[in-house]
């Protein structure tokens, strides 16, 4: 039986892009985003990180951070010498508060459309914190896994209220059983701790 959280968090209660870009907007001031972060004990950048480390070995890697936000993914990968990473995020205020030297370019984009890229540029994929209530939906795998290079990974996290409702579940069979990738890690991760917010966090491999 899956847990409802999405009465956890005001944000997840959010319907329209609108809507949400306001909250982010206002959520970033002061850098209060960043702090509520910390108070939260928000593990899922250090726990996507430590798992990718145990696959990527190349720290020149090509990395796309799809919905980085303020760039708490990009620290940590940068913590573990990963120094090639590109950020994109649909929220210009998150962007705003990426610290310098963490991306080698960052850009604002809307993750539930087609993307600009060509295909097979990256070698990691990571989407930490984006597939949650009113964010990011399953068809946008199709996407980042069209700009993925074979064998390339990607790491991701579900937030668990979503999970089925989303179609999430049914979106990583259909993409296991057409081979479009390999599932190598995937499991229940504490997410946000003191909120309660449990996410599945999935590593697969690319196939091409």
């Amino acid at each position: 039986m899956k847990k409802d959280t999405s009465n956890k968090l005001d944000i997840y209660k959010l319907k329209t892009s609108e809507e949400l870009l306001k909250y982010y907007q206002d959520w970033t001031d002061n850098n209060q985003y960043n702090k509520d972060m910390v108070d939260w004990n928000y593990i899922a950048p250090k726990e996507t990180v430590s798992i990718l480390k145990k696959y990527v070995f190349n720290k020149n890697s090509k990395i796309l951070d799809a919905g980085c936000g303020t760039g708490l993914v990009g620290i940590e990968l940068k913590k573990y010498g990963y120094s090639n990473i590109e950020g994109v995020d649909f929220s210009q205020n998150m962007l705003d508060l990426v610290p310098q030297s963490i991306y080698k370019k960052i850009e604002k984009i809307n993750l539930n459309k087609a993307l600009k890229f060509k295909d097979n540029i990256y070698d990691v994929i990571m989407c930490v914190g984006t597939f949650t209530y009113g964010h990011v939906k399953p068809q946008a795998l199709d996407e980042l896994i069209r700009i993925t290079k074979n064998k390339g990974f990607i790491c991701f996290t579900i937030n668990e209220g979503i999970y089925e409702e989303y179609g999430f579940d049914n979106k990583i069979k259909e993409l296991s059983n057409n081979k479009s990738w390999d599932v190598k890690e995937f499991f229940k991760s504490d997410y946000i701790t003191t909120k309660d917010v449990d996410a599945w966090l999935c590593l697969a491999e690319i196939i091409k």
